[in-house]
């Protein structure tokens, strides 16, 4: 039997990977998806398509590069840190800006963002010492953020808002997705209070559970 110093070398996963490239496009994506959401204080169709485009982007891009790190072992502490706040800083910017064009109220905005925060800083505080595994309630959250934020920045009309700017769609069409997205929204809000009990919870019990020695 012999060493080989090589193999050890390969434990070392290089931060300089396509996962974290992706992680690091959707972080730089941030800014430029909230100024398209805001042209012309959000009135502007052309505009709020670009949006959703980069907002797509940004979603596949977080399912591709959480795939790629767990397919090929490309997990490194980099990415631990930075995917969780790519995520929440560009579901975030979305309920920001669709708060400030007066498509989503603020209050909602609010509690999901407190939530959201919360959890994440106490995830990263917590990191070496206790690891609690995504919970199938938090997966389920993070579609149905997606789906409804993806509704609420396309270009849709409902009662005087936007000044008639979106009054493209063919008879009810456009105010029917509109409404539907707020349901999706609603569901959305509950799953990601409740995703953030089951997290405290499971951070309590996990600190509870006492040390090997």
């Amino acid at each position: 039997m012999s060493d080989d110093p090589a193999g050890t070398e390969q434990q070392t996963v290089s931060n300089f990977n396509i996962a974290n490239v992706l992680t690091t496009l959707r972080i730089v994506m941030v800014p430029f998806f909230g100024w398209a959401l805001l042209v012309d204080g959000g009135n502007d169709p052309f505009w709020r398509w670009v949006a959703f485009g980069l907002f797509a982007v940004a979603m596949i891009t977080d399912k591709i590069d959480g795939d790629l790190a767990r397919k090929h072992n490309l997990i490194t502490d980099f990415g631990k840190i930075a995917d969780p706040i790519a995520d929440k800083a560009i579901t975030g910017m979305a309920f920001i800006g669709l708060s400030i064009v007066g498509d989503i109220w603020w209050w909602v905005t609010i509690i999901v963002l407190l939530r959201e925060w919360s959890v994440t800083l106490l995830r990263l505080s917590i990191l070496k010492d206790v690891v609690i595994p995504a919970a199938q309630s938090g997966k389920v959250k993070t579609v149905l953020q997606a789906v409804a934020l993806s509704g609420l920045i396309w270009p849709l009309p409902h009662g005087d808002a936007h000044g008639g700017a979106f009054d493209f769609w063919p008879g009810l069409l456009g105010e029917g997705i509109f409404y539907l997205a707020q349901v999706m929204l609603a569901a959305a809000v509950a799953m990601t209070m409740w995703s953030g009990y089951e997290f405290f919870r499971d951070v309590r019990r996990q600190r509870r559970v006492p040390t090997q020695g």
